[in-house]
């Protein structure tokens, strides 16, 4: 039986046809960029302080004065949950006390900001911290919000592939994108931080499912290397452009239901897409619907003006359930060969693959959002702060693309975490005085990570098996997942030691570069397709340098699609 890729050569690799879809599927993922970060202006917390009623019948003095000053992180700094009792100190006022001269501020009695709080608005008209004053006994409320996203995208992960299997590609694609429109929409009339962050865990979760059906749909109908430039290249470039456009989009609208308002407006652009972008031919065969496989393939036939053959698929091959194939249309193992998550776990060797990928893809998922949420708090302004962060993925995920076509995957995933990790640990030895260097050393720490995360979801691929291989990836999501709903609290680890959050990253992102070596080389490997065809241990030695060597001096081939 010939392979799907075989059955569909007519069509050509870049049509007409494939031009569409690679385009339109990428620009679908472009509201999933700014979606993803958009907690970093709707929920930023602007300076504030203790709100002081005007009846307080104050003096100017005691009016500057009745804000108790504290040391933080070596600096003096305004309370931000507490004030001297205004009825002492509108006693003392009208006694014509002069604080710091006639009264020592230190015995003043100290109460907590029963008056709700006064927000500085030169930055933010309006958040929702300052919206629902989350701030001093509510301030765990402000990662824990991202959280709550994060455990949307967790919760998404697990149902949109079961659901895209189901129910089809294309509208599961649709109706998730629906959802995240729908309810950002929705939350602009929120009128609690319970009612936000119910609506916010559901915009999470139609954001991540939306993005995996489109990954999954260009995989399948696209072929060859228009495949792997979608995959590599594609999806991570309309992301990152759509998380450029988040700063740009804050800039100008700074409050945070207008802000939501026209976050929501590109879904309704993407509607007439329903009408360009076709189901997976290859889901479709896996459901026993070949003529309308037939039709889709003839349709795009004509669009890229080539001629299709009278008979695209056998008779025996309609009967024959195309979900025993795989992307590169190769055979699949049989159906009654089951595999659990618990396989990942079976064998010495698969154990220890299992536990390094674990914590790589954790840290790397945890340090990307921690240091991607963090721009609003760093030195300068915000708005440029986070289109840099965003800017910085374009050229690491070229850099990753050239990494995966021409070096071991070792070495460059090694390479790239140890460049984030020591950027990152390297911010403590920066003095005060230069604020800009610490910020391009962090740019520097996410490039790294950007790079990283890039080439770790091709080489998790290429180091399992096919029988175990959805398992593993998806085993390996999950854990990332969890080290994102972590992150933001990773930066307010900082009210302890400045530094802690950058230490600890930093360590992380060592560690796991230090233990990437541990595992078997993919490149220039064939997928194994089962466990006992898994790559051996094979450690960094004179001869894999020297395949570098002969790789790069020998003409430029077309990389194996199979790798990926």
């Amino acid at each position: 039986m010939r392979g799907y890729e075989d059955n569909t050569a007519f069509l050509g690799e870049w049509g007409p046809f494939q031009q569409t879809v690679f385009f339109l599927l990428c620009a679908s993922t472009i509201p999933n960029g700014f979606s993803a970060f958009s907690i970093i202006f709707l929920g930023d917390s602007p300076p504030h302080h203790c709100f002081i009623p005007d009846s307080g019948n104050l003096s100017e003095a005691w009016r500057k004065a009745i804000i108790p000053i504290e040391v933080v992180n070596g600096q003096e700094e305004e309370s931000k949950c507490s004030r001297y009792r205004l009825d002492v100190v509108r006693n003392l006022s009208a006694l014509g006390y002069i604080p710091g001269l006639d009264v020592n501020l230190t015995g003043v009695e100290q109460e907590c900001c029963v008056d709700g709080w006064s927000y500085s608005k030169d930055i933010y008209q309006s958040t929702i911290v300052t919206e629902f004053d989350l701030v001093c006994n509510d301030k765990w409320k402000q990662p824990f919000t991202s959280s709550v996203y994060f455990l949307g995208v967790l919760c998404g992960s697990f149902f949109s592939g079961q659901l895209s299997d189901r129910f089809g590609r294309k509208p599961v694609l649709f109706v998730t994108m629906a959802v995240q429109t729908l309810f950002t929409f929705v939350q602009v009339f929120s009128q609690s931080w319970e009612m936000f962050s119910v609506l916010f865990f559901i915009v999470g979760l139609g954001q991540i499912s939306n993005y995996v059906a489109a990954f999954v749909l260009g995989t399948e109908i696209l072929t060859a290397t228009v495949r792997v430039l979608y995959v590599t290249l594609g999806v991570c470039l309309f992301f990152a452009f759509g998380y450029m456009m988040l700063p740009l989009l804050a800039f100008f609208i700074r409050d945070w239901r207008s802000l939501l308002l026209v976050m929501s407006v590109p879904g309704l652009v993407y509607i007439p897409l329903w009408w360009f972008i076709p189901e997976s031919p290859r889901w479709l065969l896996s459901q026993g619907r070949g003529e309308e496989a037939e039709a889709i393939l003839r349709d795009a036939a004509r669009r890229n003006r080539v001629t299709a053959p009278e008979v695209i698929f056998e008779e025996s091959e309609m009967n024959v359930c195309y979900e025993h194939y795989d992307l590169q249309g190769e055979e699949k193992p049989k159906p009654e060969e089951h595999h659990s998550p618990l396989d990942l776990l079976k064998t010495s060797n698969i154990r220890k693959m299992t536990l390094i990928l674990a914590l790589v893809w954790f840290t790397l998922s945890m340090g990307y959002f921690a240091i991607s949420l963090n721009t609003s708090r760093l030195h300068g302004d915000p708005y440029v702060n986070c289109f840099i962060s965003a800017a910085i993925e374009v050229p690491a995920y070229v850099i990753s693309w050239l990494f995966l076509r021409y070096l071991p995957r070792r070495i460059s995933a090694s390479a790239s975490m140890l460049l984030g990790g020591g950027a990152l640990y390297f911010i403590q030895l920066v003095p005060p005085s230069l604020p800009s260097l610490s910020i391009a050393l962090e740019m520097l720490g996410k490039f790294g990570m950007a790079i990283g995360t890039a080439l770790m979801y091709a080489y998790t691929g290429e180091l399992y098996p096919t029988v175990i291989r959805n398992t593993a990836l998806g085993s390996c999501a999950m854990i990332s997942r969890v080290g994102s709903i972590l992150a933001p609290y990773i930066m307010t680890l900082s009210t302890y030691y400045k530094y802690l959050p950058y230490i600890l990253l930093g360590s992380l992102l060592v560690l796991s570069a230090m233990a990437i070596p541990l595992l078997p080389e993919s490149f220039g490997h064939p997928l194994p397709e089962t466990i006992k065809q898994m790559h051996k241990q094979e450690w960094l030695k004179c001869s894999s340098l020297k395949r570098i060597r002969d790789h790069l001096n020998s003409p430029m081939k077309k990389p194996n699609d199979t790798r990926l």
